[in-house]
């Protein structure tokens, strides 16, 4: 196979000395996306959903049918296309397709709606938006329907019932040949937490993410007995590759997916498909602590459990080993790149309080006060960071990096930690405007920007209060003009914008004014504060 090659506008690249460094010193590699799955055993199994099983074999086969079946709908490589599927073998099949033919996928979450969707198409220049038919009671159909007439994307792709669309059945096609992508080029899109309005779009490159996975399967001891069970949305970067879908096929385990986190659909998954390993948010995790007392099944051959997405207070986390009789892993990382792991050997009391220290010997972190200054060990700063599978910037936001980079190339992450004398580190908070909701993440600009659109609100602020569940939720204070619209009547105003509903309030307080800081801005400390 020949190689595509060619820069991306809109993305910018490792410096050449950094880019030579990681290359000598073995951190970058050739190996593509598409390769990860044909390490495995092709007579093993590849992926659980549902009754579907398949092995390596198969999944491989259908993968490159399903290339071939994009390329004759004219999707080409460098070109992107935005995903949104749940849970299922088609979300596998079709992120393989993509990745191997060089066409990047854009992640989308299944809980995305019109606004987040018809942006990321314009934003990404999408050629195709693939979609299942009806998920969770929603027809994406629909949403679709809007999307297209908002960008004119020109391919819309649905598993299921494509009604008008073109279905992704259609797209099984006898494999052809096709040319390898650049490792250098970009592989696939995230999406970022969004703290600034809509979500940013991180531009992963084969060769940086391919190194996330190897590694984080090497630190999470994955092999070729891991049967790993999916709970999360594996659009999701965790879930996808730390080590996730994508570390269990490059050490030829087994990936079973698991429509929800939901104790009455992953307990028994676990005892039939004896999962030995399983990546969560902290709600779930508590769910799961309070269910293993009642809960009937056997879940003995669980080893593993990471948390990440958000803390997991101390307390719980001790709880973790005793009550489901598996290791405890925390996760603290970012889908631009830095991720720490505690190891599967620190000491318990390591485990409990700290989120993890960096993955890679290669990744730069520094920790500074609000001038840039390095803070002292031990002190709580704001946490900077490049490596060998931090992005250099976003795609096609240059305001915005020059405000999330230093001239140097870290990543301003907007995390507070504090480094222990192990080099673990210890979240504090955020600095950034965002509400971490049980590892959604919500940003409170972009939720205020909705809310000002309703004919009753004047102003808007939006905090995210304590809460011992979801870590945090949402609470807009609001202004108002005349009657002040109840919280259903601002979900379903919300709900009719396309707004995803996890970013919906979970509370609403109307107000007069709202407190100021001495430079006039809004004081969400002193609002947060009146919560009590």
């Amino acid at each position: 196979m020949e190689t595509l090659t060619g820069p991306l506008a809109g993305f910018t690249p490792w410096p050449d000395d950094l880019a030579e460094r990681y290359i000598a010193e073995g951190y970058w590699g050739d190996t593509v996306l598409g390769d990860v799955l044909r390490g495995g055993d092709p007579r093993a199994t590849a992926l659980v959903a549902g009754d579907e099983r398949l092995t390596y074999a198969e999944l491989d086969r259908r993968a490159d049918r399903a290339a071939a079946g994009f390329l004759r709908l004219g999707v080409r490589g460098g070109d992107r296309v935005v995903v949104q599927l749940p849970n299922t073998v088609a979300f596998a099949v079709v992120f393989l397709a993509l990745v191997r033919i060089g066409a990047a996928p854009v992640l989308a979450l299944p809980a995305h709606r019109r606004s987040e969707i018809s942006y990321l198409c314009e934003l990404a220049e999408a050629v195709a938006y693939v979609v299942p038919d009806v998920h969770g009671g929603f027809d994406y159909r629909e949403l679709a329907r809007e999307v297209v007439a908002a960008t004119g994307v020109p391919h819309v792709v649905v598993d299921g019932d494509a009604a008008e669309f073109t279905p992704l059945a259609s797209l099984d096609a006898e494999p052809v040949p096709y040319e390898r992508p650049d490792p250098a080029s970009v592989g696939v899109f995230l999406l970022s937490g969004g703290t600034t309005g809509l979500p940013k779009l991180i531009p992963r490159t084969h060769r940086d993410y391919v190194y996330n996975v190897e590694a984080s399967a090497d630190v999470c001891g994955f092999t070729d007995r891991t049967v790993y069970l999916v709970v999360l949305p594996v659009a999701h970067n965790f879930a996808l590759a730390c080590p996730g879908v994508l570390g269990v096929w490059a050490r030829g385990g087994t990936v079973v997916l698991a429509p929800s986190g939901s104790p009455d659909e992953a307990f028994p998954l676990i005892e039939r498909e004896r999962v030995t390993a399983c990546a969560v948010v902290p709600p779930i995790a508590l769910l799961w602590l309070d269910a293993a007392s009642w809960s009937g099944e056997d879940l003995s051959s669980l080893e593993l459990l990471q948390v990440g997405g958000a803390k997991l207070a101390a307390e719980r986390a001790a709880q973790v080993p005793g009550t489901l009789g598996c290791k405890l892993q925390q996760v603290f990382g970012m889908a631009e790149g830095l991720l720490n792991y505690t190891r599967l050997d620190d000491p318990a009391e390591l485990v409990e309080i700290s989120q993890g220290r960096p993955l890679s010997p290669a990744d730069e972190i520094r920790v500074v006060d609000s001038e840039g200054r390095d803070v002292p060990p031990g002190e709580v700063g704001e946490l900077l960071t490049r490596g060998p599978y931090t992005l250099r910037g976003y795609y096609r936001a240059p305001e915005h990096n020059a405000r999330s980079f230093t001239p140097d190339g870290f990543y301003r992450t907007g995390d507070l930690v504090r480094v222990l004398p192990s080099g673990h580190l210890v979240v504090e908070g955020r600095e950034k405007d965002q509400i971490n909701r049980g590892g959604d993440k919500v940003s409170a600009e972009e939720l205020e920007g909705h809310l000002l659109a309703h004919p009753a609100v004047h102003d808007a602020a939006v905090v995210g209060v304590p809460d011992p569940v979801m870590g945090e939720r949402t609470c807009a204070f609001l202004i108002v003009r005349g009657e002040a619209p109840t919280l259903r009547e601002i979900k379903e105003f919300l709900k009719e914008r396309g707004v995803a509903a996890y970013k919906f309030p979970d509370r609403i307080e109307v107000t007069d004014a709202f407190p100021r800081t001495p430079v006039g801005k809004v004081s969400k400390r002193t609002l947060l504060a009146r919560l009590g």
